[in-house]
């Protein structure tokens, strides 16, 4: 099987590799990881699935001219080599607005073994870095739908970790289709973790930073640099997104490295309202490294995987985790009932009509069970 079976069997797969002996004795301690701030061409300006490819395709060579210009400045500047790039939240199309569940299918969805999968595979291996893109993608397993996928790619091409957005109100989730989704990957591909020669790679998609149980159930299966592609509105103050980073790298003892869109152009929505906050956060929430507004990637730190191995084992207040009593927190989960999964059991779309219908009925529940008031 030649280099490109392989990727595309992995890709179909969604296959996760382990680290090795022969990675673990290669592993850098220090290297450069980014968060690459940049600009987004919105795919919904397109009538026509052959001119969003166009525009995917064109946004992918600069992207990619991005990353190589930035490997090369930050081997000069501090030395170390770029590692680890993070690419906003769907950097590749921007998001619906307007169109159907199928007509955004259709137009802005790639398939996880096509030609658009296969460039980006070709990006990280042109550039030598685990890459995180945050694209929307079809599975052969659900035809009807498609899903918000954080995928890291490897040096080589590999892809190393794909995971699911768990958490979305408009775009499906594997939640939606729980059952039939556990059938068809199993439980261990759900929250995927890479471990890999420069550390051990989870993800967390956009929003879903607010929620501490995505972070935690990453950092449980070892977790140490929690890689967050987000599209979220800039503010020079504080905002509740950008407050959750700092909590979830605290508590989790755990790097954050976030990207957000420098603009969305090419819809009715004012172009940089999603604009700058793209950051770099150590274990103790601290600030390493954080961009302005633009096409930028100033957010970029070196990474000491050593040092924070080191942490975690400490003992002490502050070491977080292993301090954490499950066995309290367990029964109140077992027996709170939210939002319910298979929502979509027959794997077809529904509208966000249905959708926000569904979710008055889980508040009224949450108001009957006096979890509200």
């Amino acid at each position: 099987m030649n280099r490109r079976d392989v990727l595309l069997s992995a890709i179909a797969a969604g296959a996760s590799f382990a680290m090795t002996d022969a990675h673990a004795q290669t592993m850098p301690s220090r290297y450069s990881a980014m968060a690459l701030q940049t600009r987004c061409d919105a795919v919904n300006q397109d009538t026509t699935k052959e001119a969003a490819r166009a525009r995917m395709a064109a946004t992918m060579g600069r992207v990619s001219s991005q990353i190589g210009a930035a490997k090369g400045f930050l081997k000069g500047f501090n030395g170390y080599d770029l590692k680890l790039v993070v690419l906003p939240e769907y950097w590749l199309t921007s998001f619906p607005l307007g169109e159907t569940r199928e007509q955004w299918q259709a137009k802005a969805a790639i398939d996880m073994s096509g030609h658009e999968a296969d460039a980006i595979a070709a990006m990280a291996a042109k550039h030598g870095v685990f890459l995180c893109s945050n694209h929307y993608e079809n599975d052969p397993h659900f035809p009807d739908l498609y899903f918000q996928a954080n995928v890291v790619y490897g040096p080589n091409g590999d892809v190393v970790l794909r995971y699911r957005r768990m958490i979305s109100l408009y775009t499906p989730s594997p939640y939606d289709v729980w059952d039939k989704y556990l059938d068809a990957y199993g439980a261990d591909a759900v929250f995927p973790v890479a471990h890999t020669e420069i550390g051990s790679l989870g993800t967390i998609a956009s929003e879903e930073i607010l929620y501490p149980e995505i972070a935690r159930m990453v950092v449980f299966k070892g977790a140490e640099i929690l890689l967050h592609p987000t599209s979220e509105v800039g503010s020079p103050a504080l905002t509740p997104k950008h407050i959750s980073k700092m909590a979830r790298a605290v508590e989790n003892i755990a790097y954050v490295v976030s990207a957000n869109s420098a603009g969305i152009y090419g819809t009715p929505v004012a172009a940089n309202a999603t604009d700058g906050m793209s950051i770099v956060l150590d274990w103790y929430g601290r600030t390493m490294a954080e961009a302005g507004t633009g096409e930028t990637f100033n957010a970029n730190a070196v990474l000491d995987i050593s040092a924070l191995r080191e942490t975690r084992r400490k003992t002490g207040m502050t070491n977080t985790l292993s301090r954490l009593p499950l066995s309290a927190f367990k029964q109140t989960y077992a027996d709170t009932r939210l939002a319910p999964a298979n929502k979509t059991p027959d794997g077809k779309m529904i509208e966000r009509a249905e959708v926000l219908a569904r979710q008055r009925a889980v508040i009224e529940a949450m108001v009957n069970a006096g979890i509200l008031r």
